[in-house]
């Protein structure tokens, strides 16, 4: 099978993280770009990165550039592919568009200059066209525009690769699954102690910590990849890449477990964790975190997404003072993370974080920050540390 080149996209912030991943997966040419890493496999490694990449949000596979720098230019580029390579007249197509141009600034525009460039050369070679199909394309056609530079890629996941697949409940504030994962991977998490998230909503952070921990592909639970509807598609290679990487997952020998004040959101965890497959190794449990204490003898990791204000009416002030005093108080010998929109509201915490990074949730920059509940005090720990 022959080598070629791949990117996939992924959130600002989780570059580092996935270029890691792919290396660990036996990615070539690795090479981290803005939001995106770009590198090098043949076929089936197309099939892994799509069923084993957490931090992806879509593997791309760049067939084509060339200069556009207005309407005919445009049409001219997208005419030199062959496209009856890549699908029939029979089939359908869509064609998803970004833009980063002075030449071009509607993206409407340039899918459908790009469609008719497709459809007249189908028309010219066939006499027929194929047709344009949003909700179920047989081919997902990828435009970015940087300036004046076309790359012309074909979509090689079809719906974002945040949709895993076992989430059929969410709750009013749901965090996306590779934003979970990415949260969980930048907090050193590996599967390597016990886990809580002391507010998990709908269980997308535990059910991610979960896959981590038993290295179970993140994607194993999806029903579709847009590349089954390739020309090239090759069912049993697949078969053999899934169980290749199911053959590669662990035990794990502590407890995850998520906690939630609300019934609704218990309920919904429970089923989405039991639709992961993932039920002998999560509890979800309702409870209020405030009135919680640690309940493992060891170090315990705790990750969460904790309400912004920004769907949820709450006392902020009170709310992230609770958190602080509740951490402090209960919780020794634990290092937790969250992330928050509510960068303001940090400073009633009342701790200082020992970990601050940039990330986005959607358009909402937030900080995904670490506290290091130390048992007994910190000044003892470093005594110790000392006196060994």
């Amino acid at each position: 099978m022959k080598d070629f080149k791949m990117v996939a996209k992924t959130f600002f912030g989780f570059e580092e993280i996935l270029a890691k991943e792919l290396t660990v997966l036996g990615a070539q040419k690795v090479e981290q770009g803005t939001r995106m890493v770009s590198f090098v496999g043949d076929k089936g490694f197309l099939y892994k990165a799509n069923l084993a990449l957490r931090t992806a949000l879509k593997i791309l596979k760049p067939i084509y550039h060339f200069r556009a720098f207005n309407e005919q230019s445009l049409y001219k580029g997208i005419q030199g592919v062959d496209w009856s390579k890549y699908m029939s007249v029979h089939q359908a197509f869509v064609v998803d568009v970004t833009l980063h141009s002075d030449y071009f600034n509607h993206s409407q525009f340039v899918s459908l200059k790009v469609k008719d460039a497709i459809v007249d050369q189908f028309r010219e070679k066939f006499g027929k066209r194929p047709n344009i199909n949003k909700d179920f394309p047989d081919l997902r056609i990828n435009i970015h525009i940087q300036n004046d530079q076309c790359s012309v890629a074909l979509d090689s996941s079809g719906d974002s690769l945040h949709h895993r697949g076992y989430k059929t409940a969410t709750n009013i504030a749901p965090i996306n699954e590779v934003l979970a994962a990415g949260m969980l991977l930048l907090s050193g998490w590996e599967g390597q102690g016990d886990f809580l998230d002391p507010m998990c909503g709908s269980g997308t952070i535990v059910a991610e910590a979960a896959m981590i921990a038993c290295n179970i592909p993140a994607n194993i639970n999806r029903k579709e990849f847009a590349f089954e509807r390739w020309n090239d598609w090759d069912n049993d290679l697949f078969d053999q890449i899934m169980n290749s990487l199911m053959k590669k997952t662990r035990e794990f020998h502590y407890t995850i477990k998520g906690y939630d004040k609300a019934p609704s959101a218990v309920a919904k965890a429970k089923d989405n964790i039991i639709n992961a497959n993932l039920d002998d190794y999560v509890t979800i449990s309702q409870a209020n975190f405030f009135e919680t204490e640690k309940e493992t003898r060891g170090p315990l990791h705790m990750v969460f997404n904790p309400p912004y204000g920004e769907r949820l009416d709450i006392d902020m002030e009170r709310f992230y003072r609770e958190i602080g005093d509740t951490l402090k108080q209960n919780y020794p010998g634990t290092h937790a993370w969250f992330i928050t929109a509510n960068i303001e509201a940090l400073k009633f915490v009342g701790l200082k974080p020992s970990r601050k990074i940039k990330l986005f949730n959607g358009k909402l920059e937030t900080r995904f920050v670490k506290y290091e509940m130390y048992e007994g005090s910190k000044r003892t720990k470093f005594q110790n540390q000392n006196n060994e």
